[in-house]
C-alpha cells in the first residue's frame, strides 16, 4: 500500500499501482506458492514466508521510498529489470515445463510493469524536470540495494527452511548464497537488462545507441568473471 500512498497526488498513477501492479505482483506470489508446494511438499512455505515476512517488511516503509516522486519511479524501473532478467533467466535455466510457462508469464508482466514505470516517469519528468545526474544517481542506488537486500534477505530465509537439503553437508548460507549468485549471474540477459535501464536516462537515441554496445559487453565479461 505504500506506493499508491506515495503517488496519491497523482491518482492515474495510484489506481494503476493498486488495480494492476499490486494485483499481479501478488498473483505471482500465490501462483508461485502453489508450484513450490506441489513440488516441493516438505517445505514450510508459510513458516519461511511468516520469517522473511517479519525483516523484509521493515525494509518496505514510506520512509525508504524516494521523496521524490520522478527518482523513485527511476528506482522502480531498476526492481522491475532486475525482477524481468532474473526470470527470463530462471525460465532458461529450467528445463520443467510447467515452471518455465509460469516463468515467462511473470516476466512478461514485469516488462509490462517496467513500461508503465517508464511511462510515468516520462509523464513527470515533463512537468518538473530532475538533472540526469540524479536519475544515474537514483539507478546506481537501487542496483545496489538489488543485491545487498531484496535477494539476499529472500534467499537466508529459504535457506533457514530448508529442511534436509544441504543439512549434511555442512555447507554455510553465505557458500550457498555465493554459489546461487554465480550460477544465476552467469546466465542473466546483460543486453536485456543494460538496455532497459538506459531507458530512464533518457539520452539521445543515437548516444544510447552508441552507448548500448560497449555497455553491455562490459557487463556481461563483468558477471562472469
Amino acid at each position: 500500500a505504500n506506493m499508491p500512498s506515495h503517488y496519491r497526488d497523482h491518482s492515474y498513477i495510484a489506481l494503476w499501482l493498486q488495480r494492476r501492479w499490486e494485483a499481479e505482483e501478488l498473483h505471482h506470489g500465490a501462483a508461485l506458492r502453489r508450484y513450490v508446494e506441489a513440488v516441493w511438499p516438505q517445505f514450510p512455505w508459510q513458516q519461511a514466508y511468516d520469517s522473511f515476512f517479519g525483516e523484509y517488511s521493515k525494509l518496505c516503509t514510506m520512509e525508504e521510498l524516494n521523496a521524490d516522486r520522478q527518482l523513485e519511479m527511476v528506482a522502480r524501473c531498476v526492481v522491475e529489470t532486475g525482477t524481468t532478467a532474473y526470470y527470463h533467466t530462471l525460465r532458461e535455466m529450467s528445463d520443467e515445463p510447467v515452471l518455465r510457462q509460469l516463468l515467462g508469464n511473470i516476466r512478461n508482466d514485469e516488462v509490462n510493469h517496467f513500461k508503465h514505470f517508464l511511462k510515468y516517469f516520462k509523464q513527470l519528468q515533463e512537468r518538473s524536470p530532475v538533472s540526469r545526474a540524479r536519475i544515474a544517481g537514483a539507478l546506481y542506488a537501487r542496483l545496489k540495494e538489488l543485491r545487498e537486500s531484496d535477494s539476499d534477505v529472500a534467499l537466508r530465509h529459504v535457506f533457514a527452511h530448508r529442511g534436509p537439503y544441504f543439512s549434511d553437508s555442512g555447507r554455510q548460507f553465505a557458500d550457498v548464497a555465493q554459489r546461487v549468485y554465480q550460477l544465476v549471474s552467469t546466465q542473466l540477459p546483460a543486453d536485456l537488462a543494460v538496455r532497459m535501464l538506459l531507458k530512464p536516462l533518457l539520452l539521445p537515441q543515437r548516444l544510447e545507441s552508441c552507448l548500448y554496445s560497449p555497455i553491455s559487453k562490459f557487463a556481461t565479461r563483468l558477471m562472469a568473471a
